[in-house]
């Protein structure tokens, strides 16, 4: 039996009371390379998981041809297609129990989340070809909560890959990695499609898609068109000024961070000295969200080890929570609750996440000042876990800056964005410097790090490659 594998006719898909997707008609063709394109909160991810049976529509039809044959049911694709995407690797991330890449894996090849039962001769034999494919043997037996950005995006790729499936389903796939670890999965992808499979592709970062021969719709207001015209990519330059203040921020020494036995980083000396802004780059699993977090308090250094903050009168963890802003993956992870945008933005003041104790009327007009300035006035009371990746980084974004931090750490921080929300962000920094706040860019594209950083720090297997000025 020939035909799409995926068709959808006139499909509309509500949640929470709103329409994400409306009157939408689609064909997913076998070995298709389909791109989807538009801004924040437009639909891209919804209709990802419409075609991957993890929503249901509410009027329309969206039919299958899986294996040979028809069904309306949702159920076949549940076990063979996932959406590889940030969503996928917060259900390991968020869980209490500990999962190996191993165990991810083979899981995988069920169609389940979590590992239930004794693999088959099959499934092993398939774990390791997935395995090979994909370049994840030397983590196989670490904890997947352990795992780098990076790596987490490439278990989760071999994850869906566990069960043969007849397309791939990829969402932002290019964010959070290094050129280096684009390029090598964007091979895989490449090899995946050669042999008959779909692949499609979510992403505000085109150039970075590998080179398929696309067919490009344009995903806005929940609806499906055919190709728009191209996003430009003029980002305003911003450049940071230095920030007034002298003596040392922050101090390392000998500081070793171990995550599941595994050194993660260090051994690591390091000053972040009053009137420096960094750029901090390096591989996935080099280290550098853990710095983060160390920097953060949110990791704590080996014995031996010390981390000084010397801007600190008393070194609080209240204290480090409400002077410091982080963004990065794991912050995103930590909002999926209950909790409305304005919550999310307003516990900034506490340094807290998503609660707060009642705003004073000043920084309630500061959370509506940011929200009109970010565009995202209409999510602040909407629930953190309805709201697509980009809409909920601007709102971690915005939470970031919305107290006036004295270290801001963007760790991979303008993922998700389109060019617009980027642009619109980045204008709040120079400000934000000249009021005192010292900025620290996680970034492995050129274009994510703005004008003015002052020093770069490299990292390799957790260790300093160098530390100088820029």
């Amino acid at each position: 039996m020939t035909g799409p594998l995926v068709e959808l006719r006139d499909v509309t898909v509500r949640a929470g009371g709103r329409t994400l997707l409306e009157g939408v008609t689609l064909c997913l063709q076998p070995g298709e390379a389909l791109r989807l394109s538009g801004p924040n909160g437009g639909g891209k991810t919804t209709l990802l998981r419409l075609l991957a049976g993890e929503v249901a529509p509410v009027s329309g039809e969206r039919v299958y041809r899986l294996g040979g044959e028809t069904r309306r049911s949702a159920v076949q694709a549940r076990r063979t297609l996932s959406v590889v995407g940030p969503d996928a690797e917060a259900f390991y991330l968020t869980r209490e129990w500990a999962q190996t890449v191993h165990d991810v894996l083979l899981a995988g090849f069920e169609g389940d989340a979590l590992r239930l039962w004794e693999a088959t001769p099959e499934a092993s034999a398939r774990l390791e070809e997935v395995t090979l494919l994909t370049g994840v043997e030397s983590f196989m037996s670490r904890d997947f909560r352990t795992l780098s950005h990076g790596q987490r995006r490439r278990v989760v790729l071999a994850r869906a890959l566990m069960p043969r499936p007849e397309a791939m389903l990829l969402d932002e796939f290019t964010d959070g990695l290094s050129g280096k670890a684009r390029a090598e999965l964007g091979r895989v992808l490449v090899r995946v499609h050669e042999v008959g499979v779909a692949v499609v592709l979510a992403t505000h970062r085109p150039e970075e898609a590998p080179p398929l021969p696309w067919r490009t719709l344009h995903v806005s207001g929940g609806r499906v068109t055919a190709e728009g015209g191209a996003q430009s990519e003029t980002d305003e330059a911003t450049h940071l000024p230095p920030p007034p203040g002298s003596g040392d921020l922050v101090r390392l020494r000998d500081a070793r961070v171990y995550r599941n036995g595994h050194l993660a980083l260090g051994p690591l000396d390091w000053t972040w000295e009053a009137g420096q802004h960094w750029l901090v780059t390096g591989e996935n699993g080099s280290g550098k969200s853990t710095l983060a977090r160390l920097i953060a308090g949110e990791f704590h250094p080996a014995l031996g080890g010390t981390v000084e903050r010397p801007y600190l009168a008393r070194d609080l963890l209240t204290a480090r929570r409400r002077t410091i802003g982080l963004v990065s993956a794991e912050v995103g992870i930590r909002q999926r609750r209950e909790w409305t945008g304005r919550d999310v933005i307003g516990s900034a003041w506490g340094g807290t996440e998503g609660f707060a104790p009642d705003l004073t009327p000043e920084q309630a007009g500061r959370v509506d000042t940011l929200a009109a300035h970010l565009g995202v006035t209409d999510l602040l009371t909407r629930n953190a876990e309805t709201l697509s990746q980009g809409q909920l980084r601007r709102l971690l974004l915005a939470r970031s800056v919305a107290h006036s931090p004295r270290l801001l750490i963007l760790d991979e921080g303008l993922d998700f964005l389109d060019v617009g929300a980027r642009a619109a962000f980045l204008t709040l920094l120079p400000g934000l410097a000249r009021n005192g706040t010292h900025v620290m860019v996680i970034a492995h594209r050129p274009a994510d790090a703005p004008p003015g950083l002052t020093h770069h720090l490299h990292l390799d297997g957790g260790r300093k490659v160098f530390s100088r000025p820029l």
